[in-house]
């Protein structure tokens, strides 16, 4: 079978658990991309079996409509606004587009991880959200035996001093929420710099659409309605294994009449 740059493929090493799609290929060494989780992966020619590209058939759209139904008779609905900084443009689009079916306005941003920390504010005081996304690609390097040591990420540590800056603009968590990171990124740390919501408690995976199912869930809830966390994260797509937070409030006006 003869791989090539742009074929789909799944690691016979990891039991196919995974569909990529090569983004390179250097003397029978593949690069791949995740085509539905945030991740990045090598692999030998000889690992590899071709598969048929399957979109995403699970609609997500529903995690976050189904327990949201708005009165569209009597009252109008002011959701949130979002800003998603993202370090991958793909990824990026994609849940741009989920915002879109949702109904929620959002502005999409991509930057590299390494220089959101030096911009972040800028577009923070530029576009003043109610909610800001901070993720693209991170991964944890179990070789190196410390979870708990930043350095030790591909880039939980960009994440956290993006957070950092975030959280300086506005104190509140109330006031402005953050959902920041990426697969198996320092879930504690990112609490601790200020996120409401973060990846990964169990350094997994997470799906591309995780941190936005979080964005729109708070954006379409009314403010001052308290969100029910545990079955917030239920709607990722790994739960409470890739996505943690503290409880809060929704973001949403409601006003009347329509």
């Amino acid at each position: 079978m003869i791989i090539k740059k742009g074929d789909y493929v799944t690691r016979i090493s990891h039991d196919n658990d995974t569909v990529f799609i090569v983004m390179n290929i250097e003397n029978d060494i593949a690069y791949l991309k995740g085509v539905d989780v945030r991740l990045y992966a090598d692999s030998p020619l000889d690992d590899l079996i071709k598969v048929e590209k399957e979109e995403d058939r699970e609609d997500y759209t529903y995690r976050v409509q189904d327990k949201i139904l708005l009165d569209r008779s009597e009252y109008f609905y002011l959701p949130g606004k979002v800003l998603h900084f993202d370090g991958d443009v793909d990824y990026l689009n994609r849940c741009l587009d989920f915002y879109k079916k949702t109904g929620v306005y959002a502005i999409g941003k991509n930057i590299k991880e390494s220089e959101l920390p030096k911009v972040i504010n800028k577009y923070l005081s530029e576009f003043k959200p109610d909610i800001v996304i901070i993720t693209g690609h991170d991964a944890y390097y179990k070789k190196k035996n410390d979870k708990n040591d930043s350095a030790n990420y591909q880039n939980s540590l960009n994440f956290i001093k993006s957070v950092q800056k975030a959280r300086i603009y506005e104190k509140s968590h109330d006031k402005l929420v953050i959902i920041a990171g990426a697969c198996q990124s320092n879930y504690e740390e990112l609490i601790k710099a200020g996120a409401n919501y973060a990846s990964s408690p169990k350094r997994v995976n997470i799906h591309a659409l995780d941190p936005a199912i979080i964005a729109v869930t708070v954006a379409l809830t009314e403010r001052n309605k308290d969100i029910d966390l545990i079955d917030l994260l239920e709607r990722t797509k790994y739960g409470h294994d890739g996505m943690g937070g503290i409880m809060g409030q929704g973001v949403m006006y409601v006003g009347y009449p329509r």
